[in-house]
């Protein structure tokens, strides 16, 4: 199988390629120009130098491919309608232009925050209503999604839509934002850490993109991925703190998190300053993001592989090494 793989550099790319290298695949990176692909070079048949932003770096991307895994977008909580829009929306637009009929099957990494940030998510299934709420990386996936069903016909094999909740793992921005964050500043609970994280372990999703990828029914289809842990947000930062000798600090009511998140980006974005809060953490760490994965588990097969202890095992090792003072 012949696998193109954008975004493949990055935190959940990087451990797609190693799974579809153990598998066999041939795998096609793209990458941009001057990125570190080291961690990778082992892993790849091939890297093409091109940016998704820019249609006329990407000809020829998806010739001869099988699958098309598009990773590649903005994913940091902070950042302009535009820093958004422009690698999720556009840059997925391109994809699909420059893939459309040279490769079989087109699988876009979304996110849960399609459905619509902002409310309790639980029990959320692919076929319920998304809602826009005006964060910008919440509304680019969602329009994102639409377009990339419209391009069903135009891949022999379709288009198949996943959807993460939170992915942690190492060098996740669960793992290195937060753990930056509570190495230099008070981090606190929102709602008192009382709603579920809504995690799933890097390697856990990896065996879920790779089944809607290989499997006919999943043409067509969108999945949401999570994994059945029961961990609340005050266990996951407490856990992860504790690596780095601290702890969270306090807490904040959720409509004080989304208000103060609102005001700092209104302030701070536009002269390009990281906001101390964001909507988009508060709707993720405020609310209930529990959305239902028993389509995945039903149709794919998709199961829970890596337990809650063991992907902190991995994690403490990696921030021990590579966060810790």
């Amino acid at each position: 199988m012949r696998a193109l793989v954008t975004g493949a550099t990055g935190f959940i790319g990087s451990r797609l390629c190693r799974e579809l290298n153990k598998k066999g695949w041939s795998i096609r990176a793209l990458v941009l120009p001057g990125e570190n692909t080291s961690h990778i070079d082992d892993l790849v048949s091939e890297i093409r130098t091109g940016n998704i932003i820019d249609p006329g770096t990407l000809a020829g991307i998806g010739d001869g491919v099988d699958v098309v895994f598009h990773l590649a977008a903005r994913v940091l909580d902070y950042g302009s309608r535009d820093q958004f829009y422009d690698p999720i929306y556009k840059g997925t637009q391109n994809m699909l232009e420059a893939c459309a009929k040279s490769s079989k099957r087109f699988v876009f990494a979304s996110s849960i925050a399609a459905c619509g940030l902002g409310r309790h998510l639980k029990g959320i299934k692919e076929s319920d209503p998304a809602q826009k709420s005006g964060i910008p990386y919440n509304d680019a996936k969602t329009e994102a999604e639409i377009l990339v069903k419209s391009y069903q016909d135009k891949f022999p094999e379709g288009c198949v839509i996943i959807r993460p909740a939170n992915v942690i793992g190492p060098k996740s921005a669960w793992v290195d934002e937060l753990g930056r964050q509570f190495l230099k500043t008070i981090v606190p609970l929102i709602d008192g850490g009382q709603h579920s994280a809504s995690l799933i372990f890097v390697d856990n999703l990896v065996d879920g993109v790779i089944l809607a990828a290989t499997k006919d029914k999943a043409s067509g289809q969108t999945y949401q991925f999570r994994d059945d842990w029961d961990v609340t947000w005050k266990r996951y930062l407490t856990d992860l703190s504790g690596m780095l000798d601290k702890k969270p600090f306090g807490s904040v009511p959720y409509s004080v998190a989304w208000f103060m998140g609102s005001i700092a980006e209104k302030i701070l974005t536009p002269i390009g300053i990281r906001p101390p809060a964001t909507r988009l953490a508060a709707a993720i760490m405020g609310r209930n993001n529990d959305v239902d994965n028993t389509k995945a588990k039903k149709e794919l097969g998709w199961k829970t592989r890596v337990s809650y202890e063991e992907a902190i095992k991995e994690i403490r090792e990696y921030v021990t090494m590579n966060l810790k003072p």
